[in-house]
């Protein structure tokens, strides 16, 4: 798979988090131009893929944390991104309000907010594109994590098992 990404600006959002779809909220630990991100008590549950100290959420909060790469993803991670994915999707089906969120909220948060819309029922183009709509044009810029949604993540996963 390529690891080449797209001549894009990563910059991010002015947003903190936007509404992905009813109850999914996509964000970052910061956002352009302003001060870093704190995450209070907006959310029923927040699923990070970075992490910072002092950016919350409140001990209160359910909160998972899976560290990850904008990168080329082990299947480790990949199965990862399966899990959250299923918690988001789990979380939304329960009416619970929940945030995916990752440095800048463009890339990693995307893939699992991606693969949180097709568990949902929509299809992986439509899902990327919603992304992009509703976060940010740059929102999954990087290829691979396009071509592992398109892929199929249990099919990703056993292709980056080979190579361990």
């Amino acid at each position: 798979m390529k690891t080449r990404q797209k001549d894009r600006s990563n910059r991010p959002p002015e947003d903190p988090w936007n509404e992905v779809g009813p109850l999914l909220w996509m964000g970052g630990h910061v956002r352009a131009g302003a001060e870093p991100v704190v995450v209070r008590r907006e959310f029923d549950l927040v699923l990070s893929l970075y992490e910072r100290e002092g950016h919350g959420p409140p001990p209160d909060i359910e909160h998972h944390f899976a560290e990850m790469p904008d990168g080329p993803l082990t299947a480790a991670q990949l199965a990862d991104v399966e899990r959250f994915a299923g918690l988001a999707a789990e979380a939304v089906r329960a009416g619970r309000r929940t945030l995916v969120r990752c440095h800048a909220g463009l890339n990693r948060s995307g893939l699992v907010v991606a693969q949180t819309l097709v568990e949902l029922g929509l299809g992986v183009p439509a899902a990327i594109e919603r992304v992009r709509q509703r976060r940010s044009p740059w929102a999954l810029s990087n290829e691979l994590f396009v071509q592992y949604l398109e892929t199929g993540l249990p099919t990703a996963r056993l292709l980056a098992g080979l190579d361990a």
